[in-house]
């Protein structure tokens, strides 16, 4: 389908990943120093886990993990993927369904290539009305 918006051409974003063996401190700075709020854990390429700002304030502030503690115990596994071919429409669902805000999105090989977040998908959607908007602008006008 041609018309069908895809994540590679639209709005995936980069992402950032580290391996499971990674401190949460060293996490913690990668995701300042690069403005994230997210992290995925990879193994030979291939998202294993998913570490939130929000997991690293909770193990460190109410659950006593170290500064030093792999992010491997910290990180939310199996982490849900979506394909990169996947339309706006299948993310929007499975983000419903899963309960979550941020997708890894994964080629056709299983191997990490983007990640889309509930913000993403609202600012692309928030861009589509407005284009529906001004299309229909002229038919609204009072004669």
């Amino acid at each position: 389908m041609s018309g069908t918006i895809k994540f590679v051409e639209s709005f995936m974003k980069k992402v950032l990943a580290v391996g499971p063996t990674e401190s949460v401190a060293a996490v913690a700075r990668l995701m300042e120093q690069h403005n994230v709020g997210a992290v995925i854990i990879t193994e030979n390429h291939r998202p294993v886990g998913i570490v939130t700002d929000r997991d690293l304030a909770l193990e460190l502030g109410a659950r006593g993990a170290s500064l030093q503690t792999p992010i491997a115990k910290v990180m939310t596994s199996p982490v849900e993927i979506i394909h990169q071919d996947e339309g706006v429409f299948g993310a929007t669902q499975t983000m419903r369904e899963l309960n979550v805000r941020r997708l890894p999105v994964v080629d056709d090989d299983g191997l990490l290539c983007g990640l889309v977040t509930l913000d993403d998908l609202l600012r692309l959607l928030g861009r589509e009305l407005a284009n529906l908007t001004e299309g229909i602008k002229p038919e609204m006008e009072v004669k």
